[in-house]
C-alpha cells in the first residue's frame, strides 16, 4: 500500500528507461507543498542526469492531477522571496530562469480530474500531454488577485493564439478536455483511467528511439518556438554532422540493412 506523507510526496518508479514521476497527495487534491515542489525538481534533475533514463512521465495519484499550489504552506516562501526548488536543479516549469537548469530529455504528462493553475503550467512546460476525458482545467489566478507566473501567459498564447489564451486567462473559467484539445494544450484525450497507460505507451515509444537524436530533435523544436525557425535552422548542419558520426547512427543504418529493430545506446 502506498504511504501518503502529510505534506505529500513525489514518488518515483523506473520502467524500461522511463522515469514515472507520481504526484502523491490525493487527500488534498494533490495540492503542492514546498516539500513536493522540491522533490519534483529533484525528480526532473534525476531524469536528465541518469544516462539510463530516456523519458519522463509525470502523473498523479487519485482522482485529480492537482488543484495547484497549497497556498497556506507556499505563501511564507513567497513572502520571503524564496523558491521551493533549490537553485542548480532542473526547473519543472522549464522557464530558463537564472540559476536553474532547463530540462533536456522528453517529458510526457497524464492528467485527470481537477487540473488547475500549476497543473496546467506543468503540462504546458512538458512535451506531450494525455488527458482523461473528465478533466476540469482552470487558470484562475485572476480570481485570487494575482497573475499566472509559471508559464501560462507565454505558452497558452503560443499554443492557442492570443484571443483563446486571454479568454481563459482573464476569466479564470473552467474548461474541459475537449476544449483543451481544441486549443492544443493537450495532444490526446482518452477515457478516464486510461491516461497513465497511454502516456507510458508514448514514453516507451520515444525511449526506443536513438537518445541523442531524440534530445537534438526536441531541442531544435524548442529553439524554433522560442527563438524562431531561422535561428533553429542554423543548427541543422552542425547537429546532423555530430549525430551522423555517433554509434547510434551507425546502428541505425546496420539495423536497416539487417532488417531488425535497432539497439541504441545513446552514444
Amino acid at each position: 500500500m502506498t504511504t501518503i506523507h502529510p505534506e505529500g510526496s513525489i514518488d518515483l518508479e523506473v520502467q524500461d528507461g522511463v522515469l514515472l514521476i507520481g504526484i502523491n497527495r490525493p487527500n488534498k487534491c494533490n495540492g503542492f507543498t514546498p516539500k513536493m515542489y522540491r522533490e519534483l525538481g529533484e525528480a526532473y534533475t534525476r531524469l536528465d542526469d541518469d544516462p539510463s533514463l530516456r523519458v519522463g512521465v509525470l502523473h498523479a495519484m487519485g482522482d485529480h492531477f492537482t488543484a495547484g499550489l497549497d497556498l497556506p504552506t507556499i505563501a511564507p516562501l513567497m513572502q520571503r522571496g524564496e523558491k521551493a526548488v533549490p537553485l542548480g536543479l532542473v526547473d519543472p516549469l522549464n522557464l530558463g530562469m537564472e540559476g536553474y537548469r532547463r530540462r533536456i530529455k522528453p517529458m510526457v504528462v497524464a492528467v485527470q480530474g481537477i487540473t488547475y493553475t500549476l497543473g496546467i503550467e506543468l503540462m504546458l512546460a512538458a512535451d506531450i500531454v494525455v488527458a482523461a476525458d473528465n478533466c476540469r482545467f482552470s487558470q484562475l489566478e485572476v480570481k485570487r488577485g494575482i497573475m499566472a507566473t509559471g508559464g501560462a501567459t507565454l505558452r497558452m498564447a503560443e499554443r492557442a493564439g492570443m484571443g483563446n489564451a486571454l479568454l481563459h486567462l482573464l476569466t479564470g473559467d473552467e474548461f474541459n478536455s475537449a476544449e483543451a484539445l481544441r486549443l492544443n494544450f493537450v495532444q490526446r484525450v482518452v477515457p478516464v483511467g486510461e491516461q497513465i497507460n497511454e502516456a507510458i505507451k508514448i514514453a516507451k515509444a520515444i525511449a526506443a528511439q536513438a537518445p541523442l537524436a531524440v534530445v537534438a530533435t526536441r531541442q531544435n523544436v524548442l529553439k524554433a518556438v522560442e527563438q524562431g525557425p531561422l535561428v533553429a535552422m542554423h543548427d541543422f548542419i552542425a547537429v546532423q554532422k555530430t549525430l551522423s558520426n555517433s554509434e547510434d547512427a551507425k546502428e541505425g543504418v546496420q539495423s536497416f540493412i539487417e532488417k531488425r529493430n535497432a539497439r541504441f545506446t545513446g552514444k
